[in-house]
């Protein structure tokens, strides 16, 4: 099975920390140049010290907010224009508050609505003719098991990561002839800063200890445990192979057999 990637060009956003992170070490250690992506310069510069280079391969870093569409269009336009071709781009953003969907603000929804579906639309958008030039293009975004079964309290996370399921849906179908797939990597409950926070808020909420809400959250997976960032990482490095060339335009969810549905 080829799953090597040397000789490819990988953009990794929310690349800082968690499944972003993983994600970019286990491409970089299958051969891909890796670009790591996140609005931390610091921590990006770290990351590219620690991604692998005994494949030759030349990584990069870039700085990006993704609250901002137009800067991130002006940031990105420039970094092609001055780079070669990519041939993976890896959609990764965190995920909007907690909370019901019946009072959140407009502000929060048009927030997230900018951050996670036109940011990967624009990054889509700028990456795609290199994909097309080369015949190879593989866009995986990290999305949640939410757009399968939405998760109470998470009421604008489970509204834009719908909408952005839907547009990778209707992308697949239009650009495949290309030789560029787009599928969606849907995480269960990860051990991620994010999972954290959630764990924190439920824990206030319910006037329980820490412990307590994670043998709950444990409770409903049938593995019995949290997945690892590098679990998460190992899946979308599969689907930007060439042995995922005919997989193209799915919902993989990655959550210890959570969801509970098909």
């Amino acid at each position: 099975m080829n799953i090597e990637l040397q000789g490819k060009r990988a953009i990794v956003c929310g690349a800082s920390k968690g499944i972003g992170r993983a994600t970019a070490l286990e491409l970089a250690r299958l051969g891909a140049a890796v670009t790591v992506v996140s609005r931390s310069q610091d921590a990006l510069d770290a990351l590219v010290g620690e991604l692998g280079t005994e494949h030759g391969q030349t990584h990069q870093a870039l700085a990006i907010d993704f609250s901002n569409p137009e800067a991130l269009k002006s940031a990105i336009t420039t970094h092609i224009n001055d780079n070669d071709a990519y041939h993976i781009l890896v959609n990764n953003s965190g995920g909007p508050p907690a909370g019901p969907v019946h009072t959140a603000t407009e502000d929060q929804f048009l927030s997230a609505f900018n951050q996670h579906l036109l940011g990967n639309h624009i990054m889509m958008q700028a990456l795609l003719p290199g994909m097309q030039n080369e015949g190879y293009g593989r866009i995986i975004n990290i999305i949640s098991t939410s757009v399968k079964l939405p998760l109470k309290g998470l009421g604008v996370s489970n509204t834009i990561r719908g909408a952005v399921a839907n547009w990778a849906k209707t992308l697949a179908g239009e650009i495949a002839e290309f030789g560029i797939t787009v599928n969606n990597v849907l995480p269960g409950a990860t051990d991620t800063d994010r999972l954290g926070e959630i764990i924190e808020g439920k824990a206030a909420k319910f006037d329980k200890t820490i412990d307590e809400i994670i043998e709950m959250e444990k409770s409903h997976i049938p593995a019995a445990r949290f997945g690892l960032p590098e679990e998460l990482a190992q899946t979308v490095a599969f689907l930007a192979s060439p042995a995922a060339a005919y997989i193209n335009g799915i919902n993989v969810p990655v959550d210890g057999g959570r969801t509970g549905c098909l």
